[in-house]
């Protein structure tokens, strides 16, 4: 059921699947092991369902009986904007193992009705090609890479799966809470379209990505530690869609407030965590200080002269081998 391009990213690399218990990533879990991939599990606890318990319990009687690792979390109570407090919650324990274990591929059970409703809700608020094609089957992040290789099937083929082959999984009956907004795309508008249009769908995805691959241009990111920078091309949909895919290497999502801000503005603070800013023919990107100092009116002059914006000027102050190097890019050496 994988693409053979799948299977070689994953074969004799040290991997992490993302495990739920649930039907997406156990079908991948015995999907991986039928493939002869070799991987160790991580799974939270939020707290918030009796079932969990049974979840996580599973998930260690499937790592004993195959001989592979078990990460756990208990998640500390989350009060407020739970989707996207466990996301964060999930993927720093994610790479907070990626960085202990030296893991080089997370691997997540994300599917085709994923993509799919992720692609209505951007239509419906307002998107282009790069926003609606959504999920990508490989994605580089800054130490490892993030691969999706369920992308081209549906859930109800991976239920399938699971009962012909009698392998258990668990429901969790929050995916049913139609207040969830991801819920109500899902079971009025997605799962329908799905159960009549699927073998379309999929071709659909197949030409939005070699699209986008050819409308988008992508220009090649520089890193010196934490700051990076590119030479932006005429088109301003290529240059968001660059500075996006960096950021969300970073772990960031830019939201669709910040991305008109980016069409305007030459500076732009994003989440409190990062600045962008368009200095001549370059586009930098740099975490986001707030720290506060004063800064040296010697290398306040030079930045002056260098047309450095004043909110990127903290972050270079306190790495002047990143600054050094800049100056050398802008020629004022």
């Amino acid at each position: 059921m994988l693409k053979p391009s799948a299977i070689k990213q994953l074969l004799a690399k040290k991997n992490l699947l993302a495990f739920s218990a649930g039907v997406d990533s156990s079908a991948l879990f015995f999907i991986l092991k039928e493939n002869k991939i070799i991987f160790d599990i991580a799974i939270v606890n939020y707290g918030v369902r009796q079932q969990s318990k049974e979840e996580n319990s599973y998930a260690k009687e499937l790592a004993k009986k195959y001989n592979l690792k078990c990460h756990t979390l208990n998640a500390t109570p989350i009060e407020k904007n739970f989707e996207y407090s466990a996301r964060k919650i999930r993927y720093d324990f994610f790479e907070e193992l990626i960085q202990k274990y030296n893991y080089e591929n997370l691997i997540t059970a994300h599917h085709l009705g994923d993509r799919f409703e992720w692609m209505l809700m951007q239509f419906c608020k307002g998107a282009g090609c790069a926003e609606i094609s959504g999920m990508q089957e490989s994605q580089i992040r800054e130490n490892y890479t993030l691969l999706r290789p369920l992308l081209h099937l549906d859930k109800q083929e991976l239920l399938r799966y699971l009962k012909k082959k009698n392998h258990k999984y668990f429901e969790d009956e929050s995916n049913y809470d139609e207040g969830i907004k991801r819920n109500e795309f899902r079971h009025k508008y997605a799962t329908p379209l799905l159960q009549k249009h699927l073998n379309g769908i999929k071709k659909s995805f197949e030409y939005i990505d070699a699209d986008v691959e050819s409308l988008l241009q992508e220009s090649k990111i520089t890193t010196i530690k934490e700051f990076a920078y590119f030479k932006p091309t005429k088109s301003i949909r290529a240059t968001i869609f660059t500075i996006d895919k960096y950021l969300k290497s970073q772990n960031y999502m830019l939201s669709a407030s910040e991305r008109e801000t980016l069409k305007s503005d030459k500076t732009a603070v994003v989440g409190r965590k990062f600045i962008i800013n368009q200095i001549e023919n370059f586009i930098f990107i740099a975490p986001f200080t707030h720290d506060e100092f004063t800064l040296d009116s010697r290398f306040k002059d030079e930045c002056r002269v260098l047309k450095i914006e004043p909110k990127l000027r903290k972050y270079l102050a306190q790495n002047m081998e990143v600054f050094k190097d800049l100056k050398i890019l802008l020629g004022d050496i």
